[in-house]
């Protein structure tokens, strides 16, 4: 049903500069650009991901409550992009771990304050 999940960022280069590095190790690559977003996907027909500058102009905020869960398929897939967000200057928002019956994932937030995880079903 989701097609893509936008996020704001107040510096694209810097934010596309992160994701460009961190969504390759899931082969990701940009499906889409303009002066004012950039778009990742592994696959045009499955569900991406979106940097923009807001086009109302106002500052990018965070979204309390709000978060992007991108999913991969094993719990070790899931600790090395974790560490990578870090590496790459994102904040833990939660350790990868196992989160409920058959659910590991790990949390963070990326160079804007987007909150965001890798998680693995079963």
């Amino acid at each position: 049903m989701i097609g893509y999940v936008t996020i704001g960022t107040a510096d694209l280069a810097r934010s596309s500069a992160f994701y460009d590095s961190l969504l390759a190790d899931i082969g990701a690559k940009r499906l889409m650009q303009s002066e004012r977003f950039i778009a990742w996907a592994v696959d045009p027909s499955k569900p991406g991901l979106c940097v923009a500058l807001p086009y109302d102009g106002k500052p990018a905020t965070i979204g309390n409550g709000c978060m992007v869960a991108l999913v991969v398929d094993s719990t070790a897939k899931v600790d090395a992009l974790h560490a990578r967000a870090l590496a790459l200057g994102a904040t833990d928002e939660g350790a990868p771990g196992p989160r409920g019956e058959g659910f590991y994932a790990g949390y963070f937030r990326d160079l804007d304050g987007n909150k965001l995880n890798f998680f693995c079903m079963g």
